[in-house]
Order: C-alpha cells, then structure tokens, then sequence
C-alpha cells in the first residue's frame, strides 16, 4: 500500500532547524538559511524544503479557532515567511504536532498550538499558507498533561490493517486541502509505524528517537540498530526517516559526519540539514553536496539498503540494488580507532564485481574476493559495485534450538510463538541454551551459523548495547564469543532469519555442543 499522493517519489531533501536551534529559531534565521540553501548550491542539488520546527507556533488560538503564530519569533507572519521561501524557488514546510500541545525544549511548558481535534481547520490553514510539507510530532499525544510517552496507550486499530488515528486524521485533512503537501510523520518509531504500514498513511515516518541535539556516535549506533528489520518497507512514495542530519554540527568527527550522511543515503532516509548554514564548514558542505552519495539517495529504484552482516565490535555490511542493475555497499568501521579492513565480497553475494569507491569516486577495477581499505575510526567505505560473479549460497543443516536433547539451564525455557513455533527464550542472566549434537563434518574447525532469533528489546535511549542484545556463544566449552543482534522487530513475534557468525573450535563428528549465554543480561530468544 501507498499514500499515492504523487508525492516523495525520491526521498525528500531540505533544510529543519531544530538540531540547530531547537524550538527557539526566529524570523531571521529561516530567511539567511533560505537564502543560503541557494548560495551554497544546495537548493541545486535537491535541498528544496525550507521547514520549520517548534516555536513558530502561538499559545492560543484566535477568535476563530485557527492557529496562531509566535509574533516574537515571526514578527511578519507564517504567511510572509512562506513567500520569502517561495520566491526563493523552495518549497515551504510547516509544523504542527498530533497532540494539544506541540514538543518544546523546556520540559512541555511552553504550550505551543498542537492540531488534535482541529486537523481539517489547521490543515486548511497551512494550505492557505502555501506549506508544501507538514511534519507531525507525537507530543501531549495522550494528554494535556503527558508531554512524552514512548508507550502510548493509543490504540492503533482498523484491522486488518494497523494505523494510528491522529495521524491518518491529518493525513485525510491534508488531502481534503487539495493542495500537494508532503506528510513526514514524526511518531518516533514507538507504535512500529513502518509495518502498519506507515507508507499508507505519510510519506516518510520516523523510525526512531531523537538523534540529538546533542549529536553523537552512541545516537547513530541506536537508530542504525533500529532500522534493521524494517528496511523493506521504505519505496518509491513513503519512506523510514532516520531523523535529521547533523552533519555541521558539534559532537560528531568530521569522519563520523560522512559516515553518517552515507549511510543515511543509502538508507533512502529523508536527507534533512539541521545545522546553522551560516556557521557550517567547507568539509561539512564537501559531505553534504558529494552528487555520487546524493544520487544513492536519490535513485529512482527507491530499494534501501539492508543489512548483511555484523562482525560483533568490529564492522557492518549493508547493501542495497540500484536501478541501473548495480549495487551499493557499506562497510561501517564500528571500533573507535584507525586500522585496514578487509571486505569480503561474499558478504554482499559476490566472488567479484567492478568497483567504484561512492565517496570518492575513484574506479577500483575488478575486484577479487575481498578488498582491504584504511578506515578513520568510525568511517565508512561505500562501493558501487557493477558486473558481479554470483557467490554460491553455503547451505545449512537445521537445528532446533527447542529439539529435546538440548540442554535449557539456569532459568532459560521455551514458549509458543504465534501458537505454532516453539523457541528458547530467559537465555542470559544464569541461563543458558546448549545445542547438542551438532555436525562439525569431516574435518571440523571454523563453522558457519546462521542463527535466527527474536529481539524486540528496543529503546529510545542510549545503552551498552542499544535495540540490541549481545549473545555469547562457545563451541566444545571453548572461549564464548560475543554476538551482537540488532532488534528483530519491535513485537516478540517477529523473526530475524540469518544472521551470520564465524566460530571455531568444531571437532570432526556429531558431537559437537554450542553453549549461548550472557552474564549480565538476556539474550535474544532462539
């Protein structure tokens, strides 16, 4: 299903000003960022959206009941500042929020306008404004006296399909306007908007929490986590919204900008700038305008990337088709230091490929097997990779993790999911699963697994081991190793089906054992 509203055919490109400003941007900083999306080359390479966020609105509304502006803060008007982006050649978004208030930076008290229960009146109101885009926030959603709630009580209904009522009501107001204006529904990502699915309901949909202020690695880990299982629902028309950029910002390496400006493109995420452009570097403008990563973003495919594998406290691969028959490649440097690594093309499907390094541009040739690269710490290498030799797929045997020769100790127990698939779950914590009987063929040595599991322990927050959980896993009594698994879904009846992982230690025969456990925490069930 789609909005089909003609609308985000690509995904949008623009410019917010709330990792900047927050919700305290006035008048005059809309009209120099405007102006600056054009002098710096931006508005030319698809950064069309002017947006604002938090603060524009007033505290009551007028005698009419329409919404108001800050004065203090757009002293000429909604309706003025709307031209000045128009006549920039920008398009012009707006904000509003699902709630009776709008969020603000000082704890809820500042009681800006929200739109629950006047969605068609506000909708009209934005459109007589001239808003091309509407993004829609999640504050006061459930009460005037619940500013932030990561667990709303909201009941997201209309079986057989699941939507959130106050954001298909504005979705329906805004095209009872008649005027073409980009739904981005801001919802955070805490009701799993993506498979509702979202894309019948807004354009793009966060996915997630706040990446910052203030900006850091840890947000980024989080949300990259985050995306994990629900890359397939972006497409042509409706898109996951990893949140804003925070490229030219503070609390991020420049190395750390770019890797995550790529791989935002390559997610197909909305590419917002959030950052003060009167203020941003010459290196933070080099990241933002690289036409190679914008065309990722931009490719009429419209397929995300999807994760392929994790090489625990090591690297990440992601990669994604593009039209043109090609495929793009990430490799996410995930240790906080400066060291080669070594890329294996197996890892994507392939024995070889023509190269072409995205960042730089520069040709590669043909590539055999694997290609090492220096990496900055947290940095990124983003290949295109074209004409490639199909890897053979390594075939696996099954085992049951809930088969009755394991051994389920320490608390660790099975339940039923969806009332037909029995799993191992309470692994961790003093429990542990031991899978018995395993083959380590002729010869054993290094085995491949492919381990399918569930994790919906997902967070808004930043911890050890955000929207995932670390399994410890060790063959014959062997030295454990560490297994990082992102979230599986966001419900404990959704499976990750094939996450890899190395380990050594199989002895030749079917005695074999693999003993899965945490000290310190749960596990994934398996």
């Amino acid at each position: 299903l789609g909005l089909n509203n003609g609308l985000a055919v690509t995904p949008a490109m623009g410019w917010n000003p709330y990792n900047a400003f927050a919700c305290n941007t006035v008048e005059s900083q809309y009209h120099s960022n405007a102006q600056l999306l054009v002098d710096l080359g931006l508005k030319a390479l698809g950064y069309e959206y002017l947006n604002l966020d938090c603060g524009w609105q007033g505290t009551a509304r007028n005698s009419s009941g329409d919404i108001t502006w800050n004065t203090a803060a757009i002293p000429d008007g909604i309706p003025a500042l709307g031209e000045f982006v128009h006549d920039l050649g920008l398009k012009f978004g707006i904000y509003s929020d699902g709630g009776y208030f709008a969020c603000d930076t000082v704890g809820g008290t500042a009681h800006f306008l929200g739109s629950l229960g006047f969605e068609l009146q506000d909708a009209a109101v934005f459109a007589s404004w001239g808003a091309d885009y509407l993004k829609y926030d999640n504050c006061y959603a459930v009460s005037k006296t619940d500013f932030v709630d990561f667990d709303p009580p909201i009941e997201v209904s209309f079986p057989p399909l699941f939507y959130n009522p106050h954001y298909t009501t504005m979705r329906d107001a805004l095209g009872a306007t008649g005027r073409p204006i980009l739904f981005s529904a801001c919802e955070w990502g805490v009701q799993d908007p993506a498979r509702w699915p979202a894309s019948a309901v807004a354009n793009s949909w966060r996915i997630s929490n706040d990446i910052g202020p203030p900006a850091s690695w840890d947000n980024l880990f989080r949300i990259i986590n985050q995306l994990v299982p629900i890359t397939g629902f972006a497409a042509p028309g409706g898109w996951n919204d990893l949140d804003l950029l925070e490229v030219g910002n503070t609390g991020l390496t420049m190395t750390e900008q770019q890797t995550h400006f790529v791989f935002w493109a390559a997610a197909k995420s909305p590419l917002i700038i959030s950052t003060d452009l009167s203020e941003i570097s010459e290196e933070a403008v080099a990241i933002l305008t690289n036409t190679r990563v914008i065309a990722v973003n931009q490719d009429s495919l419209g397929q995300s990337i999807s994760f392929k594998r994790r090489y625990t406290n090591d690297y990440d691969v992601w990669a994604g088709p593009l039209s043109d028959g090609s495929t793009v490649a990430i490799v996410i440097e995930m240790q906080d230091s400066a060291r080669a690594i070594t890329f294996n093309l197996s890892d994507v499907g392939f024995t070889s490929a023509t190269a072409m390094n995205v960042i730089t541009g520069a040709s590669l040739g043909t590539l055999e097997n694997s290609y090492t690269s220096t990496f900055d710490a947290h940095g990124a290498l983003v290949l295109k990779l074209s004409n490639p030799v199909i890897a053979p797929q390594p075939t696996f045997t099954f085992y049951d993790a809930a088969a009755s020769g394991n051994v389920l100790a320490g608390g660790a127990s099975t339940r039923l999911v969806n009332g037909t698939i029995t799993v191992v779950g309470f692994v961790g914590n003093g429990g542990t699963l031991e899978l018995t009987g395993v083959d380590g063929g002729v010869s054993g040595g290094t085995k491949l697994l492919s381990v399918d599991y569930i994790n919906a322990d997902f967070t808004a927050t930043n911890t050890d081991c955000s929207n995932c959980r670390n399994a410890f896993m060790s063959v014959n009594g062997g030295t454990a190793v560490q297994v990082q698994m992102p979230l599986s879904g966001q419900s404990w009846d959704i499976l990750f089906s094939g996450y890899l992982v190395s380990l050594t230690g199989f002895k030749p025969g079917k005695t074999n054992t693999i003993q899965i456990s945490n000290p310190s925490a749960y596990t994934p069930d398996f």
